[in-house]
């Protein structure tokens, strides 16, 4: 028998209230996962994962849902303010993302992001923290960078950082020196691109936040972050949009080679 599980509470956000009506329509119209998935051109299983949260739907999808439903544009106005509005589960979701991505592509203005730290860079920020458990915040940091770099050259890494973050000395100067050193070992990884925006570039449009693209097999999602917190954008003309922020930025950083030479420069002021 297969396994039947309760629906979505639609209070805990707009994703799970869009997942919720999903399912309550389909049942309403008396449709099986198989029946539905043959509207919106999906398997049974995809249809599935629609209705759990475990997948997020997209708008070619939401329209053959209103076509066949009769529902005008509702289910394209709720994925449209799903996307607009705050996710709770925001942090879990990206999660799956990053284990399902081909390339993630980043800018960092002011830390090195986590999967290019050392240990003791990463712990440095830890400790910073407002977290009570250090020591679990700091486990699964270091989970999340061991199952980064498994995937080998299987997931490729564009990484763009302002030259401030080489010359913050988080954790000291024995901390900083290992890591630039970890820097340039990554760098020379074939899969591994990282650039840095010299001081000398002046002003860009880097000052607004980090922000990460991942690639995925059919599409890209971004995340676009910030001081209290950031959003995660699957919308494809945001998506677009925040690609072209990245290249923007990218303009300004120097070449990989050059970029190498800047943190080397900065390796000989923490030895």
């Amino acid at each position: 028998m297969p396994i039947v599980r309760d629906p979505l509470d639609p209070r805990i956000s707009m994703w799970h209230f869009l997942a919720f009506c999903m399912r309550f329509f389909r049942e309403k119209m008396g449709l099986s996962l198989t029946q539905c998935g043959e509207i919106m051109g999906l398997a049974r299983s995809s249809v599935s994962n629609l209705e759990s949260g475990r997948r997020r739907p997209q708008d070619d999808q939401m329209r053959k849902l209103d076509m066949a439903y009769g529902t005008g544009v509702l289910f394209q106005v709720l994925l449209w303010f799903a996307r607009m509005a705050h996710d709770p589960d925001w942090g879990r979701q990206i999660g799956r993302y990053e284990d399902e991505a081909v390339s993630i592509k980043s800018y960092h203005g002011q830390v090195i992001p986590l999967a290019l730290q050392t240990d003791d860079y990463t712990w440095s920020y830890v400790k910073a923290s407002k977290f009570k458990d250090l020591d679990a915040s700091m486990a699964r940091r270091t989970a999340k960078k061991k199952a980064y770099w498994e995937k080998g050259d299987s997931l490729l890494t564009w990484t763009v950082l302002d030259e401030a973050v080489l010359a913050r000395p988080v954790g000291g100067r024995d901390v900083m020196r290992k890591q630039l050193e970890h820097l340039l070992e990554l760098a020379d990884r074939q899969y591994v691109s990282i650039r840095i925006v010299p001081f000398s570039s002046g002003e860009y449009m880097g000052v607004d936040g980090w922000l990460q693209i991942l690639g995925l097999e059919d599409r890209d999602v971004g995340y676009s972050g910030a001081q209290s917190g950031g959003r995660l954008i699957e919308s494809p003309g945001e998506v677009r949009d925040l690609s072209i922020t990245f290249d923007r930025i990218s303009v300004k950083a120097a070449s990989e080679e050059a970029s190498c030479e800047i943190i080397k420069q900065y390796l000989e002021r923490y030895t």
